[in-house]
């Protein structure tokens, strides 16, 4: 007899239902696909000389590529700040003095609540009135600004719960054996949290780059806004939004593949070592090795 611990199994006529369910569900939406596809093709939005300009160098190097270049440089400036900016208000979050808790949370708080867009354009703006940066790049300023207050707010959060999610033995083993604070906290909580938090960093850091599309506003060149561009340059907005559409999707799922292979060889390099292992550093009385061995044994127990 087979079952769920979550629902029963369902029985012969709960599965001729969902069958049929299932199969109007895909005649209706093919249905609504065909429409829309037949309706573009009355308008002449698929037409192959909407498709034409893109077989040409001059709209990739016009448009597409500035386009591409902005969006990952914003991202890749962007991630790697938010990621320092996370880091430094996550741990301060959990510090045990009161006013640099106090001081993080305030500044994880506030920006959190702050639309990333505001942001963006406050940055522009002021970098603008004051010259921080020449004229050319304040578009740029201004994005990175805004994705990197926001997203490391979001991170700093992110490991807050990552830290706090580990067993209280892990810190109790560490100060045990005269480990300070910042010790325990850089030698055994940071390595174990930022480990099992890389599935949410992963997609927050989707998030940044899909984010930069909102610099539009404040005259960043970024993929979606030359998709625009495009679509009014040569009258085909259609296939400009889906060549773009694909690009995007394209560098999204290359970010997180990228991410899921660091996830993985940081899972393999920190599995526990095996019992002999374990007595020979005990043997040669390596230093950190108590630490480590104290902080896996206190996380099987944990598990």
């Amino acid at each position: 007899m087979s079952g769920s611990v979550l629902f029963d199994a369902p029985g012969p006529r709960a599965r001729a239902r969902n069958h049929v369910l299932t199969a109007l569900t895909v005649l209706i939406t093919g249905a609504v696909i065909a429409f829309v596809v037949y309706q573009l093709w009355n308008r002449d939005q698929l037409e192959a000389a909407k498709w034409k300009p893109f077989l040409t160098s001059d709209l990739w190097m016009t448009y597409v590529l500035p386009g591409v270049q902005g969006t990952l440089t914003a991202a890749a400036v962007s991630i790697v700040l938010a990621l320092a900016l996370g880091l430094i208000l996550g741990v301060g979050r959990l510090a045990p003095i009161g006013p640099i808790r106090w001081v993080s949370a305030v500044i994880v708080e506030f920006f959190r609540a702050v639309p990333v867009l505001i942001m963006m354009i406050f940055a522009y703006f002021l970098y603008a009135t004051y010259d921080v940066f020449p004229s050319k790049h304040l578009a740029l300023a201004g994005v990175i600004t805004g994705l990197t207050l926001y997203n490391g707010a979001v991170i700093a959060e992110i490991v807050r719960a990552g830290v706090s999610s580990l067993p209280r033995g892990q810190s109790e083993a560490a100060w045990s054996l005269g480990l300070s604070w910042t010790q325990t906290m850089r030698m055994i909580l940071l390595p174990q949290a930022i480990t099992a938090m890389l599935p949410v960093l992963i997609s927050q850091l989707v998030v940044v780059l899909k984010d930069t599309a909102i610099g539009y506003q404040i005259t960043f060149v970024e993929m979606v806004r030359q998709g625009t561009n495009i679509g009014s340059s040569y009258g085909n907005y259609l296939p400009a939004l889906i060549v773009i559409a694909i690009l995007m999707i394209t560098v999204n799922f290359a970010l997180s593949a990228l991410a899921t292979n660091i996830e993985r060889r940081l899972r393999s390099s920190r599995r526990a070592p095996t019992p002999l292992a374990a007595e020979a550093i005990e043997q040669e009385g390596a230093p950190g090795a108590h630490v480590e061995l104290a902080a896996t044994g206190e996380q099987s127990r944990g598990t």
